[in-house]
């Protein structure tokens, strides 16, 4: 029987016929979010993602940013050891740094096996057994005792968490209604664990530990949130209004033939149903998405910066703040990530300011939502990255004092935040019909792209300097890529329009996953 004392969340808002363009007009009984109609629209069924309780949707969210903590601290934090591996293994720095990069490669790629697999197998039983890949990856490298045993056990925990970067998006695209800061911590305690005599090891050791009580977690909170909710709408009858106290005055909206809830033992199956739709035709697909203007766009923001901030901070600050003039102990090598902390921490606060943009334009467009309307806010973020570079390059060839690097990379943070987030939500935003291949394609984009310029880094720089490499080079990369919001921002719903007409989006919508669509 359907629970009749909670109330089921209603919605009329529908996408037009331009993918990116929602009418989020409010009929009566709907619910609203900043006086707009909630989009995507729910099903009138409890067990829909959409209509479960706020406790249950923040914990997911909270797992899902979890293992997306603990996935980027295992990744990056190890970059504070490129020395003492050099020293151990006998190899250069720059082979060295091959620990981070191809690990990073790694993490990309592993969502092109393992998207598909949760779109076929369901989102709980892959990220429950990624969780645990990810948990043995960690643990081999704790036991490793050559360099090349090293770079496979860290290729095998990237492998396993690399979909971390899809599922906390997909996950909250199919609980939350339209509405990475924290792993720069992890050079933190990499560095620290040096301290009293312990070695590089004790990083994985204790990433492994975390990685079970994530496990555990996930077990218990994670519900499968795989929904086709299309097919459920169809199969549901119409609403009726039920008078609860029989008053008159309180009103529940309960659909006259809903299937109950799910109980908890229920949701604690590891497996889910197969679900119908191609496996391999995903992986290929994925590939066209590079196609999709705003996608690439997504695609070279995440590249960029991560090779930035990633990547090359973290790669030249542990090597040359312990030599002179600064001379810093290997155990406070990976302080610049606190820097990296303020900068995301200094916007997070920020983070709605592209929701409330948006909506304040929708209410003046007649309450028609564009996707570009959220851009506006990356006006002013738009410089203040790249300023942060040239600030680094200087400070670094110039051998100027160390609070110039924190402020350097507290800037550059505090700007690609917004780009992180906001060109994300604006690609979801304009191409709603294949959204895991669109995961898909990013995470091998922005990791091959962040690959590409953090592996020979270090013989870059030793090339050519930091300025010319960081404040030169990178800084007009970083810039020319900001600067794309303009024409998004004025010819955006053109490009939208233009693409909706192509052999390739008529293909995509075609072909979406069940369940993918709003």
């Amino acid at each position: 029987m359907a629970d009749h004392g909670r109330h089921l969340v209603h919605s009329h808002a529908h996408e037009e016929d331009i993918p990116g363009t929602v009418n989020l007009k409010a009929a009566e009984g709907d619910d609203t979010g900043y006086g707009q109609a909630l989009f995507p629209v729910p099903a009138e069924d409890p067990n829909d993602p959409l209509q479960w309780s706020p406790f249950k949707k923040n914990m997911i969210l909270i797992i899902c940013s979890l293992y997306s903590f603990l996935g980027n601290s295992a990744l990056l934090g190890p970059a504070v050891y490129i020395g003492i591996y050099s020293e151990e293994f006998h190899i250069t720095p720059t082979k060295a740094s091959g620990l981070v990069s191809y690990s990073n490669l790694a993490y990309g790629f592993g969502s092109l096996l393992l998207v598909p697999m949760y779109l076929k197998f369901g989102r709980r039983p892959i990220m429950l057994g990624s969780i645990l890949a990810f948990a043995g990856g960690l643990i081999g490298c704790s036991q490793c005792n050559t360099f090349d045993s090293l770079m496979a056990c860290r290729v095998i925990q990237s492998f396993g968490a690399g979909v971390c970067e899809a599922l906390p998006v997909q996950l909250v695209n199919d609980i939350f209604f339209i509405t990475n800061a924290a792993s720069a911590w992890g050079p933190i305690y990499a560095g620290y664990m040096l301290a009293g005599g312990y070695s590089w090891r004790l990083f994985f050791y204790v990433g492994f530990a975390f990685a079970m009580g994530l496990f555990i977690l996930a077990f218990f909170f994670v519900e499968e949130t795989a929904y086709d909710r299309e097919s459920m709408k169809s199969q549901l009858g119409p609403a009726t209004v039920v008078d609860e106290k029989g008053t008159g005055n309180q009103l529940v909206e309960v659909p006259s033939n809903a299937i109950g809830r799910k109980s908890f033992a229920a949701t604690l199956k590891p497996w889910s149903r197969v679900y119908e739709g191609p496996f391999f035709q995903v992986m290929l697909r994925s590939f066209t998405y590079f196609l999709v203007p705003s996608v690439f766009w997504v695609v070279t923001t995440y590249g960029i910066n991560i090779g930035l901030g990633a990547l090359a901070f973290n790669y030249t600050f542990p090597i040359f703040i312990v030599q002179p003039p600064y001379n810093w102990s290997p155990t406070n090598s990976g302080l610049i990530a606190v820097a990296s902390a303020i900068g995301f921490f200094l916007a997070i606060p920020l983070t709605t300011t592209s929701d409330r943009l948006a909506a304040r334009l929708t209410k003046k467009n007649n309450m028609v939502r564009e996707a570009e309307m959220r851009l506006g806010v990356l006006l002013v973020p738009l410089l203040i990255g790249p300023a942060g570079l040239i600030l680094y390059g200087y400070a670094a060839q110039e051998h100027l004092h160390w609070i110039t690097y924190f402020v350097a990379v507290s800037m550059t943070s505090w700007g690609s935040y917004f780009f992180f987030t906001f060109t994300l939500a604006y690609a979801v935003d304009s191409h709603t019909a294949s959204m895991s291949e669109m995961l898909i394609a990013m995470n091998l984009g922005k990791q091959a792209i962040s690959f590409a310029m953090g592996i020979y880094l270090l013989d870059w720089i030793l090339t050519i300097g930091y300025v010319k490499m960081i404040a030169g080079i990178f800084c007009g990369l970083l810039l020319l890529n900001n600067l794309a919001v303009i024409p998004f921002m004025l010819f955006g719903k053109k490009i939208r329009i233009a693409f909706s007409k192509t052999w390739l989006a008529k293909w995509h919508s075609q072909t979406a996953t069940v369940g993918e669509t709003h």
